[in-house]
Formats: structure tokens, C-alpha cells, sequence
């Protein structure tokens, strides 16, 4: 079967309002391990366009707070979210969550973060694994004990490293990829369950 950018998922995104394809990842993954729950603080990486926090915005409702960060624009804005165009690495994060009103810890840090791809596949894989190291290290300090980490890798021989790290600091670790990814992409969910 040929690709086709236009395939199911991204028709349904489009009738359904969400601004990209890849939030029936995320809904799978929620139904699957029951991630979101009213009144939680969210912490977005990669957030643009924002069909990831427009998902989370609806689950955890009115009294709960999405901070979003990514390099691009956003193309949604929701009411109980505050988006940041900024590259992560270049902000002091405990001063910036407090300047935006974050102040403790999240419970949920999740990244769909993604390298600008270069098509040669050891150098995307690379940059993927050093996205999803980055995630890991803002949740090792900034998500609550018995909180979710979610993140997106570009599979690769460094899974198992990823793996490892996530296993010993949560209590359950779990890789997914969901229905609704394309079936030539090698990107792999890594979750980590109830932050020890």
C-alpha cells in the first residue's frame, strides 16, 4: 500500500476539530493505561500543533493547567493551557515553571518531540534518542512520585538504554505503537508508569 498523508487518521482529525493526526496516539495510549485524570498539571513537550494538549485540555477539564513548549508556533489555543514558543534546552526550567504559575510538580510529562528529519536514518535515530533523553531528564526532576512519563523515539538500538533508565525509575515500563501510526514509521511509544 501506497503512503498517504491523507489516510484515515488525518481525515478523522480533521472532522473532529484536533490539529494534527497523531492525538489518536495519545487516545490510545490514555485508554490503555489511564493517563489523564480532572485536575492534573500537564506538561507538553513538542506541544505544536497541539492536538496532544487539546486532548489532555478535555480530559483533565477546567481545574487542571497544560504548559506546552516547542521550538514552532501553536496552532490552537485552550483555556486551561499556556504555550511557550521556546527551545527547551535554553530555559532555566525551574525559574521559567515558576514564572508561568507551575509551582511544585507535574503530573504527566509527556513529549512528541521529533528531530527535523535528514533521511539518514543512524543520524534522525540519534537526535530522536537525544529528545527523548532530554524528556527524561525534565520528568526525573520535575515529575511527581507515582506520576506518567510518555515519549516518542524514533526506534533504534539506544530502546534498550531508554528502557533500562525508565524501569529503574518507574514502576512499570511500557513501549506502544499505537494503530493509528503509520506502518513505515519506526517511531515506538516509552512509557513510564507511577514515577517511583
Amino acid at each position: 500500500m501506497n503512503f498517504n498523508p491523507r489516510d484515515r487518521f488525518f481525515l478523522k482529525a480533521k472532522k473532529e476539530n484536533f490539529a494534527a493526526r497523531s492525538v489518536y496516539k495519545l487516545e490510545e495510549i490514555n485508554s490503555k493505561y489511564k493517563i489523564f485524570r480532572p485536575k492534573q498539571t500537564v506538561l507538553d513537550l513538542g506541544a505544536s500543533p497541539g492536538s496532544w494538549s487539546q486532548f489532555a485540555s478535555a480530559k483533565i477539564g477546567a481545574q487542571g493547567r497544560i504548559l506546552g513548549v516547542d521550538l514552532s508556533p501553536m496552532s490552537v489555543t485552550l483555556p486551561n493551557a499556556v504555550f511557550i514558543q521556546a527551545d527547551l534546552r535554553d530555559l532555566n526550567l525551574k525559574q521559567f515553571f515558576e514564572e508561568q504559575q507551575f509551582i511544585g510538580q507535574f503530573d504527566v510529562v509527556m513529549s512528541d518531540m521529533a528531530p527535523k528529519t535528514t533521511g539518514i536514518r543512524f543520524t534522525d535515530q540519534t537526535r530522536s534518542f537525544e529528545l527523548c533523553e532530554l524528556a527524561l531528564n525534565v520528568a526525573d526532576e520535575f515529575l511527581k512520585p507515582s506520576g506518567t512519563f510518555i515519549c516518542k523515539l524514533f526506534h533504534s538500538d539506544e530502546f534498550t538504554t531508554l528502557r533500562d533508565r525508565i524501569k529503574k525509575s518507574y514502576q512499570k515500563f511500557e513501549a506502544i505503537k499505537p494503530e493509528s501510526t503509520r506502518k513505515i514509521s519506526k517511531e515506538i511509544f516509552l512509557i513510564g508508569l507511577s514515577k517511583k
